[in-house]
């Protein structure tokens, strides 16, 4: 292990770092498919001759809710920009798409735009304009959107038509008419979408696949899907190298959509520790894209994901440190570089930020200790006691009588002795 795995580097052979999951196998042949509710689902009505109108709905709401389960994101960044009480305000000039949809820019994407049949991944927000009424919202189900252009929902087709206009990374506001969206019904169940509804819709393009076939997730074998992740993130890797972070994170997201948490609840062996080896490298290079963003909350967040699969990491523990350190957590920060420093004892770069962190307590403590100082003023000295005469004579005269009293005791008693002799002699 170097200095340069620790740090924010990551590379083509990222999932060949030490501390990292085994490297990806070469694709097998086997054609395993991940378990799906909605396969069963399918199925299952397929065979009922009996549908209402409530049943209908009914599977509506369950479709939407598997859907939403059984293929959701683990961890997606993409930020609202607004509080969302209500569709953003925006200046900037208006596209005519369609008749019945127009587009404003929020924010630039770049590179290309998607084709027909590519799997796009975005978030948005929705709102029904006669109401202002928000009947969506990905980004507070932390769960994008796979849309594939040309399969879409009837629905979702004036949404549609905006995402095909769109780059990569591009935030607009689109306005879509009813005829295009939930049509002269609307929608009872889920989502709950009034009749004749215009919506306004706020997207994010996080990404998009080019697939000749236009593959769902749920259509793919555990081969494909996890093959489509590790493309993304070598492609993130490429474009961190170059300094395009927010490119590149977006990359990693991607990746991460394909092999979500609920896909990862189908896996064991070997099929397992090939998803690990791509899922795992995505959140430390996205943890290592946020701490050069300045982004050390998000940055933790990525790190803690690895932890929870591999508490030992040592790459999770030494960027988590990095971002706690930076956030003035310096406790923290050293228990992470202190257990990263057990599993690695040779690495100089979890030395230097232990030394760092040292010094950085000890200029704190200096300066705390001049702050206390300025704050309560210097210890007082002593000042020297003003010599009092009078103090000084009347101790002389006391010792001068005492010393005369003590003359008088000897002198006396020595009258005394030689009297008492004397007399002895007479006798």
């Amino acid at each position: 292990m170097n200095d340069t795995s620790l740090h924010s580097t990551p590379k083509d052979d990222s999932h060949v770092q030490e501390g990292d999951p085994h490297e990806v196998s070469e694709p097998t042949h086997h054609s395993l498919r991940p378990l799906g509710k909605k396969v069963a689902k399918k199925r299952a009505i397929e065979g009922s001759s009996f549908k209402s109108e409530y049943i209908k709905c009914l599977e509506e709401i369950i479709r939407k809710g598997q859907d939403g389960v059984t293929e959701d994101a683990t961890f997606v960044h993409g930020e609202p920009s607004q509080d969302g009480n209500g569709p953003p305000k925006v200046d900037s000039k208006v596209e005519i798409l369609h008749e019945k949809v127009t587009k404003q820019i929020i924010k630039e994407g770049h590179g290309q735009k998607p084709s027909k049949y590519s799997t796009c991944f975005l978030h948005h927000r929705a709102w029904t304009e006669s109401t202002g009424h928000k009947f969506e919202d990905t980004w507070d189900e932390q769960q994008p959107l796979e849309m594939i252009l040309g399969k879409e929902e009837k629905e979702m087709t004036g949404l549609a038509i905006g995402v095909s206009s769109m780059k990569s990374g591009e935030r607009a506001l689109l306005h879509v008419g009813w005829e295009l969206g939930y049509g002269k019904e609307g929608s009872l169940c889920f989502p709950n979408v009034p009749p004749l509804a215009d919506i306004s819709y706020e997207v994010e393009l996080i990404g998009f696949d080019e697939t000749r076939e236009g593959k769902a997730r749920s259509d793919m074998t555990l081969e494909e899907r996890i093959g489509a992740a590790d493309r993304r993130k070598m492609h993130g890797n490429a474009l961190f190298k170059e300094e395009k972070l927010e490119e590149a994170m977006q990359q990693y997201e991607m990746a991460i959509a394909y092999i979500g948490d609920d896909f990862m609840f189908q896996l064991f062996g070997k099929y397992r520790d090939m998803a690990l080896a791509v899922k795992n490298p995505c959140h430390l290079n996205m943890a290592a894209c946020f701490i050069k963003l300045k982004r050390y909350e998000e940055a933790i967040g990525q790190c803690s994901i690895v932890l929870a699969d591999d508490e030992n990491n040592v790459k999770a523990l030494f960027r988590q440190g990095k971002a706690r350190a930076e956030l003035g957590q310096t406790d923290a920060a050293q228990e992470d570089f202190l257990k990263a420093r057990k599993f690695a004892p040779q690495e100089k770069a979890i030395a230097r930020e232990l030394r760092l962190l040292a010094e950085h307590d000890k200029a704190v403590y200096q300066k705390q200790k001049e702050l206390y100082k300025g704050i309560f003023g210097p210890t007082p000295e002593p000042k020297p006691k003003r010599d009092n005469w009078w103090i000084i004579f009347w101790h002389w005269l006391l010792s001068l009588f005492y010393h005369l009293i003590i003359f008088w005791h000897c002198l006396l008693s020595f009258f005394y002795h030689l009297f008492r002799r004397e007399r002895r002699k007479a006798d």
